[in-house]
């Protein structure tokens, strides 16, 4: 059972409004809603329509903010005594946690709608999915029960680009599921790199990551060995001809790079190598899907 923390009376001059945002981690809808344009971009062969690209952007953008304000009433009673989210607003106390959660639902009902009115419902459906499971299977299930739950928690991060195919083209393609691999495979060695950054606020609050479970040697193993793995996937689009050239080069020097980052990682596991490739991942998903766009577009 959650042990209620009682939230702090909200400093002057900070507003609901902007608690709410920040409830749905602008930072993350960014990352998420680069490979669902990814996703759009692959599907077309080009730019989608408009109205398409911008309701298929709206719905994302409230899919992943509603779950991560879902997420952040849910794990309220932890977040306060973290030092990576005491300032998120429920600790502080900018956001009550029952506008926390109508906020979160809302915003989650929201985006079924703008994609299934506007968009087609498979979409719609692909979104709800990702919603449902990163709230519960992720949140409420894996999250601190599990070492390795982020490995199948990932599911819900790689569903953005299946969303995004899915708004263009109304069903998915195999380039549709190398998408999901990729990211699916992305998400450990970028998760447990910022794990061995915050091992003692995940050791304060009971949380078992893997990094608390196995330590710091075993996770900077365990982020080469699916590093290998992602980098491995990344190079499927290419050697079954469903990229050409450019992605095939940009592939192999980002993924070399992303390999490097890591074997260096594993041999000392120190904090200023596990920064370097937590960093490095945000940027590297970003142009790995670029450089596979401006190849289908070129």
């Amino acid at each position: 059972m959650k042990m209620e923390v009682a939230a702090p009376i909200a400093p002057p001059g900070k507003s609901t409004l902007t608690g709410l945002l920040a409830l749905t981690k602008p930072w993350i809808i960014a990352l998420l809603l680069v490979t669902t344009w990814a996703g759009m971009f692959l599907a077309q062969g080009g730019a989608p329509p408009l109205t398409t690209f911008a309701l298929t952007t709206l719905g994302g953008a409230l899919a992943a903010g509603g779950a991560n304000a879902i997420n952040s009433y849910l794990d309220r009673d932890i977040d306060g005594r973290m030092n990576r989210t005491a300032r998120r607003p429920i600790p502080q106390g900018t956001v009550a946690p029952h506008t926390a959660l109508g906020f979160g639902l809302a915003a989650s009902i929201a985006a079924v709608l703008v994609l299934g009115l506007g968009v087609n419902w498979f979409a719609a459906a692909l979104a709800l999915a990702g919603n449902l499971y990163y709230v519960f299977i992720y949140t409420v299930w894996l999250k601190r029960r599990s070492a390795r739950g982020i490995v199948f928690g990932g599911v819900a991060g790689a569903i953005p680009p299946l969303v995004g195919w899915a708004a263009v083209d109304n069903r998915l393609g195999p380039l549709a599921i190398l998408l999901f691999l990729i990211v699916l495979f992305w998400t450990p060695p970028h998760t447990w790199a910022l794990g061995l950054l915050l091992r003692a606020d995940y050791e304060r609050v009971g949380v078992p990551l893997l990094p608390v479970v196995r330590g710091d040697a075993e996770t900077a193993q365990q982020v080469w060995l699916y590093s290998l793995q992602m980098v491995a996937i990344t190079l499927v689009p290419a050697a079954l001809g469903l990229t050409g050239a450019i992605y095939a080069i940009a592939a192999l020097g980002l993924g070399g790079d992303f390999l490097r980052r890591a074997w260096l990682l594993r041999r000392t596991a120190q904090r200023p190598l596990a920064r370097s490739v937590y960093k490095y991942s945000q940027a590297y998903l970003a142009l790995l899907m670029l450089a596979m766009v401006c190849d289908r577009v070129l």
